[in-house]
């Protein structure tokens, strides 16, 4: 293994980046940067029949959004480019070549519609048919065949695969960072294809292939690939690569909020939360997928969440900027059992996030959703109305439902408060508020509440009451901030009117 930290991200570009998937990112980032280290982001377009046009570029995106800073990768270039795969295959056919020699693969003729013969005649014993030690030795490959058989076969251009040829019944011993010591027998283990038909690699070889050229110091990926570690270790022993090595860290899976089953890209909207960083639009069906940057989300929460989700700190610590993760992270830490994701504690995050956030960044971020409803306001009022009710929201987009009275007038009164609060005596209490709103010459929230408490005792008014019946003339309903903040920055003309439209409306009915 190499001396210094280098770790890479290789996802390929089959379809939108999962959540999952940013995690092991972020894990692969955090480790990096922890000891001083280089993060490279590899793309495995090994498999183009699964190619997606514009995955690839989702998946720079959704980092960049992160904060996931690539130091060697496709745009970024470095000392072992290219790096993406399908730029690398005649690299990988000079390998397989080279474990065909050793005699740690074979070639292999046999076709597609054999092998599923093959796996139908075992389906109807109740068996299940394996390329393995067990019947590599009946089959059509190198193995079978005498070499100038074989070499006469691929002269003729027959289709063929390269096989691993897995040992027979040895224990096989190895370390995982996350999971301890690991112990398979090779008689339960398939022989992979390593090189296909089309002349393109599998992750298999390629994936060992390009670290060991990488230099990659530490392997962590998902849970998924753990059942592939047995075959990945083999090959760094038939390659003569053993001192070098990686270290392995497998992630524990990321659980639905019931914790039953893997969180799966196919839970995107269905379970009412996103599961991609950004939203998506499949290129051949059209059918769009909700991001967490589109949902509102702000990136910070989303790392946040992301980090804790099978790593521990080991405090009570639960709020973490980017370096202070980097501070705290420690593979040591991660857990090996699933982690259950809990969107309500995502909402949490966000809502964190959003307090730490200026009023003038929250009230520019306003400003867009307002334009879209064709209405303007200026930054300098809309800081005053954030400052009010920010605490109350998880999202910008809630602003909204908290704010609308600010900028329309109610067209409808809640019936609820109506039959509480209004009586015969309401229009002529509503119409003297009015006088008392038309005087006041300092229209401002802390003059209006200090000289209304006075107008309310010379009234004699029920200060409850008439608070809100106030609000109902303003709001519509009973919420919103404090009613002087309301009047003030609706201004004392629409004030006054929407109350007499109030007395208008309401009255009219019960007359």
């Amino acid at each position: 293994m190499t001396n210094q930290v280098r770790v890479r991200f290789a996802p390929s570009p089959t379809g939108p980046l999962h959540m999952g998937g940013v995690r092991t990112a972020l894990f692969n980032y955090l480790f990096a940067r922890r000891y001083n280290g280089v993060f490279i982001l590899r793309i495995e377009d090994t498999d183009q029949g699964r190619y997606v046009p514009g995955a690839e570029d989702y998946i720079i995106e959704s980092l960049k959004w992160c904060g996931i800073d690539i130091d060697e990768g496709v745009s970024e270039g470095g000392p072992h480019q290219p790096y993406r795969q399908s730029e690398r295959k005649d690299i990988y056919r000079e390998y397989a070549e080279k474990l065909i020699r050793s005699g740690n693969a074979y070639y292999a003729f046999d076709t597609p519609e054999e092998l599923e013969m093959l796996r139908k005649e075992k389906e109807l014993k109740g068996e299940v048919f394996q390329y393995d030690t067990h019947s590599r030795n009946t089959l059509n490959n190198s193995l079978t065949r005498t070499p100038e058989e074989t070499k006469s076969l691929i002269d003729e251009g027959v289709p063929h695969v390269v096989r691993f040829k897995m040992p027979e019944n040895e224990e096989l011993n190895f370390h995982d960072i996350i999971r301890g010591i690991i112990t398979v027998n090779t008689s339960t283990l398939d022989d992979k294809v390593l090189f296909k038909s089309e002349g393109m690699p599998t992750y298999h070889l390629a994936n060992v292939v390009d670290d060991y050229l990488m230099q990659i110091s530490h392997v962590i990926r998902g849970e998924e690939w753990l059942p592939s570690l047995p075959l990945h270790v083999l090959l760094y022993r038939s390659f003569g690569w053993m001192d070098v090595m990686p270290q392995f860290a497998h992630l524990p899976l990321l659980l639905k909020p019931s914790g039953q089953g893997k969180l799966s890209k196919r839970d995107g909207d269905k379970l009412g939360f996103p599961v991609f960083p950004l939203k998506w639009k499949d290129p051949f069906s059209g059918e769009i997928s909700t991001g967490y940057r589109e949902a509102g989300y702000y990136p910070e929460a989303f790392v946040n969440i992301l980090a804790l989700l099978g790593w521990n700190p080991g405090t009570e610590q639960e709020v973490f900027s980017m370096p202070e993760l980097i501070d705290a992270f420690s593979l040591e830490r991660v857990g090996k059992s699933g982690s259950r994701f809990d969107p309500e504690k995502a909402k949490w995050f966000n809502h964190y996030y959003l307090q730490q956030k200026s009023d003038n960044e929250i009230a520019k971020d306003y400003l867009q959703i307002l334009e879209v409803k064709g209405i303007n306001s200026s930054v300098e009022k809309l800081e005053k109305i954030v400052s009010l009710v920010k605490d109350r929201v998880n999202f910008v987009s809630e602003l909204w439902e908290q704010t609308s009275f600010f900028f329309t007038q109610p067209e409808k009164y809640d019936q609820d408060v109506i039959k509480k609060r209004w009586n015969a005596d309401t229009p002529d209490m509503l119409e003297k508020f009015t006088v008392f709103f038309e005087r006041a010459e300092d229209f401002t929230a802390l003059s209006l509440e200090e000289k209304a408490k006075v107008f309310i005792q010379e009234q004699q008014m029920n200060m409850g009451q008439i608070m809100n019946l106030l609000r109902l003339c303003l709001v519509g309903e009973s919420k919103g901030p404090g009613l002087f903040h309301i009047a003030e920055l609706i201004g004392k003309e629409k004030t006054i009117y929407r109350i007499r439209q109030a007395i208008q409306k309401i009255a009219g009915k019960h007359q």
